[in-house]
């Protein structure tokens, strides 16, 4: 069986991926599962995706904890460690990085022993990465050696054909260039037998301490709670507010942000970006549009202070 997870981030296509790469397999004669599991439905949150493939039917079910192959999407998910990229990684797996840097520099970042690929990223899919998903679900194609080139044309056409015939040419010539730049390296990626219940141990029994209320309970702004979490690392696009633009009606952008994280100075509206995910409700909203989208990777020089 091969067991293959997907890592990027939300509205990278990481679900389309595993659905498109589900279908090769199916289409090559394999069973198959595939599923997306994911925390906050948001752009740009940490999310995974998996596929089993085998000739015999898949009796395991759950997410993968010891892959053979493990892609990941966005390279700046390694750093966080809710997103689980290494994960069960163990020699035996094979790390595919869709990543500007090169297979040595992430081998010496990373120290340990697993093989490491590098899948080279395009200035175009950096900024939005529209193919991503395509690209990557075909790379993992090419890494196991067990599917043709064709197949992955015809999994791409099944998958997103809804899209029109524009968008589906755009993935198949994005898929296949990442399919033949795996070459290579094709069937490194092996699998394995099943996993026999026999082995099963049960896991020992934890005695968690009950806590005093002012501890647990769910205090947002107390210490060592979520206020403490970083989540503006999970955007991939940032808003912006333009102030020479912004009429003040900050009781729209500022209301209707779901996780609060636009405050009001001076009848001004601030965004937070310790803890803005990157929804960009407040772009579609603003009245004014004076909040644009820039992408993460661009947007640091572009950020603009409200007027004093």
């Amino acid at each position: 069986m091969y067991r293959i997870r997907f890592h990027g981030r939300g509205g990278q296509g990481i679900k389309t991926a595993s659905r498109i790469l589900g279908t090769t397999f199916f289409l090559q004669g394999y069973e198959v599962q595939d599923a997306p599991r994911y925390g906050a439905e948001r752009r740009g949150a940490p999310i995974f995706a998996y596929v089993r493939a085998a000739r015999n039917p898949i009796n395991e079910r759950g997410i993968i904890r010891h892959p053979h192959l493990v892609i990941v999407a966005d390279d700046s998910l390694i750093g966080i460690p809710v997103a689980d990229v290494l994960q069960g990684v163990g020699q035996d797996t094979v790390l595919l990085l869709n990543s500007h840097e090169d297979e040595i520099t992430w081998q010496q970042r990373l120290n340990i022993n697993s093989v490491v690929l590098a899948l080279p990223a395009t200035e175009e899919n950096r900024a939005e990465l529209p193919y991503v998903g395509s690209r990557c679900a075909a790379a993992a194609a090419a890494l196991t050696g067990v599917i043709p080139r064709e197949t992955i044309t015809g999994a791409i056409q099944e998958e997103l054909g809804d899209l029109g015939s524009e968008v589906v040419r755009k993935n198949i010539d994005n898929g296949l260039a990442a399919f033949d730049a795996m070459q290579a390296h094709r069937g490194i990626v092996k699998e394995s037998g099943f996993i026999s219940a026999s082995v099963y141990a049960k896991p020992d029994w934890i005695d968690v301490p009950f806590e005093d209320a002012s501890i647990s309970a769910p205090a947002i702004h107390a210490p060592s709670t979520s206020v403490e979490v970083r989540t503006g690392l999970w955007r991939t696009a940032r808003p912006v507010i333009d102030y020479e633009k912004c009429r003040g009606c900050w009781w729209v952008c500022s209301t209707l942000c779901p996780d609060g994280d636009i405050r009001v100075v001076q009848e001004k509206p601030q965004i937070d970006y310790d803890h803005c995910k990157g929804c960009l409700v407040c772009a579609g909203v603003c009245p004014s549009h004076a909040i644009t989208v820039v992408p993460e990777h661009a947007a640091q020089p572009q950020v603009k202070e409200p007027p004093s």
